[in-house]
C-alpha cells in the first residue's frame, strides 16, 4: 500500500467517525472504522500511541479508550486486555491529538473503506413484515348500512 491509499483511508475513518458521532443509529460506522482500523493494525500500517480516559464514561464509571495513529490522524477505539498491560495510560484526552481538517462525502469515505476491508453489504431480507398479535383486522366497509331490517316471522 502507498502513502496515498493509506492517506485516503486515514480521510476515509475521519469522516466516517465524524459522522458516526452525529447519527441516529451509528453501530454500523463504527463498526467499519474499527474492523478498518484493526486491519491496518494488524499489517503494521497504523500504530497504537496509548491509552485515554474517556470524555464519555459509560454508566458514570471511567474507561480508557486506546489512541490508535493512522497516517497524521488519531482515533480512538476500545482497547483489549493485552493493551492495558502493554501499552502507557496516557492519562486524560490530550487537546494536542488534533486531526487536520479534510473534505470528504461520507459515501466516498464508506467506498474507500469498504474497498479496503473488502465489506459487502447483506441483501435486504425478502421476508414479510411480521405483523403485529394486537392487530385487528377492520370491520369497515364490511357492514350494510343502513342495515336492512330480516324478517323473523
Amino acid at each position: 500500500m502507498h502513502n496515498q491509499q493509506l492517506r485516503d483511508i486515514a480521510k476515509a475513518l475521519y469522516t466516517v467517525n465524524r459522522h458516526a458521532k452525529t447519527a441516529p443509529e451509528p453501530q454500523h460506522l463504527y463498526y467499519i472504522k474499527k474492523e478498518t482500523i484493526n486491519r491496518l493494525l494488524n499489517e503494521k500500517k497504523a500504530n497504537k500511541v496509548g491509552l485515554h480516559f474517556s470524555d464519555h464514561p459509560k454508566f458514570s464509571n471511567q474507561h480508557s479508550t486506546l489512541l490508535v495513529k493512522v497516517d497524521d490522524y488519531y482515533f480512538h477505539i476500545p482497547p483489549s486486555k493485552k493493551d492495558f498491560q502493554q501499552l502507557k495510560h496516557l492519562g486524560t484526552l490530550d487537546e494536542n491529538y488534533r486531526n487536520p481538517q479534510c473534505k470528504m462525502s461520507l459515501s466516498q469515505a464508506k467506498k474507500v473503506i469498504y474497498e479496503y476491508i473488502d465489506w459487502k453489504p447483506q441483501a435486504p431480507s425478502t421476508t414479510t413484515p411480521k405483523k403485529s398479535s394486537y392487530y385487528t383486522p377492520s370491520s369497515l366497509g364490511k357492514m350494510e348500512w343502513p342495515p336492512r331490517r330480516k324478517s323473523h316471522r
